[in-house]
């Protein structure tokens, strides 16, 4: 046995030893009781809620547990690794779409390929695209799509009216008129958007919808020099340039709600959550006065990010079957909407939406409609990491520090040092 060997022997024998103490003190089921206990960490709100639709579960499966253990979203990513170092990863988990290729790529979680396609319940076809590429990396599924997040407009109806447009913009010309119209209407000082600074989504959008990927060569490189993303930079920084948008963060913005409702700025790209704020918090005379709507491309229709969150089974999981048996439960449409009515979060199965609260609410059929045109951000373990420098080089374009030309180099080369080590690794496993 190696050295390394011994010390996790040992390390484990601690672990069990002090396993041995907890489960005496906290009563625990016998190793014969034949009671399986799922360990299942679940991050934030849906922590708090997942624990009565578990229950159901436990009804349907007697022989099965769950055992809820909520993080809270800050610190969460830092735990998970932490248990996969330490050998402690729970059974399952939630885990935000964006973590996925990471936590893939460092093997810890279990390839869930072979039980969802003999699945009476995972039908692949039934989820948005996209969002169910979140979880496929190298060819390889490797969680279930549990809700869905994405960003499109919302907007005054009636600011766009008093413009001269009876509908929503469907091209980025169309709505760079809108923008411009809505600029010019009199009154008090105002703009025609809002486009926080501090959040890298809006720029990311736009550069979703782009031809060109934002990182090349199977992620090796930054591609933010590409004909596609000037265009969107390009596009972005005008917003400025025209004072069509303030430069300014969401929290130098004393509330967004009560800004919106001013007119202060007539569009806002944000997501679902924000459809209950702005029911609670704008006036009853605006009820009927704004409206979501897709996110218009250069050309048409346009893509926006496919968000969320998936659940996943962890490798060293030894219940890996009774693991899969509670994404399927929690997979069915049915649990699904009573997902959705105790958390807000929004289903990702198309059948879910059928018969739930969402098909007759008007403010959520535009995610509806979204979702089937959403794109996954770069499947690599640094996108975060680069998503961070985006912002941070945006804002100094907005503010008139950089160029479009000297953004986009910019941008190549701190996503270039980034993946330095991922252009290591990827020449050692292939040679090239």
């Amino acid at each position: 046995m190696t050295e390394a060997g011994a010390g996790k022997t040992g390390r484990h024998a601690r672990w069990l030893s002090i396993a041995a103490l907890v489960c005496g003190m906290a009563a625990c089921p016998r190793p014969d009781s034949g009671e399986i206990v799922l360990e299942f960490w679940a991050m934030g709100r849906e922590g708090e809620v997942v624990a009565e639709l578990t229950r159901g579960f436990e009804a349907r499966h007697p022989g099965i547990r769950v055992n809820v253990q909520q993080l809270p979203w800050q610190g969460a990513h830092e735990k998970l690794l932490t248990a996969f170092v330490g050998d402690a990863t729970p059974d399952l988990a939630q885990m935000g779409n964006t973590w996925v290729p990471e936590f893939a790529t460092l093997g810890a979680l279990a390839a869930l390929d072979p039980a969802a396609a003999t699945s009476p319940v995972v039908e692949q076809e039934d989820y948005f695209p996209g969002i169910w590429d979140t979880n496929v990396i190298d060819d390889r599924l490797f969680g279930v799509p549990w809700y869905v997040d994405t960003r499109l407009l919302f907007y005054r109806r009636d600011l766009l009216a008093q413009a001269g447009f009876d509908h929503p913009p469907r091209s980025w010309e169309e709505w760079r008129q809108m923008l411009i119209a809505i600029k010019r209407l009199p009154g008090a000082e105002h703009y025609s958007i809002l486009v926080p600074l501090n959040e890298f989504e809006p720029l990311l959008l736009l550069g979703l919808q782009q031809e060109e990927p934002l990182l090349r060569d199977d992620g090796r490189w930054g591609n933010f020099r590409s004909a596609g993303f000037r265009r969107a930079l390009g596009f972005y920084l005008e917003l400025f340039e025209q004072e069509l948008a303030p430069r300014a963060t969401n929290t130098q913005i004393s509330n967004v709600w009560n800004e919106f409702a001013r007119g202060y700025f007539a569009f806002y790209i944000t997501g679902p959550w924000n459809i209950g704020e702005f029911k609670r918090r704008l006036p009853k005379e605006l009820e009927g006065h704004w409206m979501t709507a897709p996110l218009p491309g250069p050309s048409g229709p346009g893509l926006s990010n496919a968000g969320g969150s998936s659940l996943v089974v962890f490798a060293d999981s030894r219940r890996k079957e009774a693991a899969w048996k509670l994404i399927e439960y929690l997979s069915q449409p049915e649990i699904q909407r009573r997902f959705y009515a105790l958390s807000g979060d929004l289903p990702p199965r198309r059948s879910s939406w059928a018969g739930s609260e969402l098909s007759g609410d008007v403010h959520a059929a535009a995610f509806r409609e979204q979702l089937e045109r959403v794109e996954p951000t770069p499947k690599v373990p640094e996108w975060e990491r680069i998503a961070t420098e985006l912002r941070i080089v945006a804002e100094q374009a907005a503010h008139g520090g950089l160029t479009v030309d000297a953004a986009v180099e910019e941008l190549d080369a701190r996503a270039d040092r980034i993946l330095e080590k991922r252009r290591w690794i990827l020449t050692r496993e292939t040679g090239d």
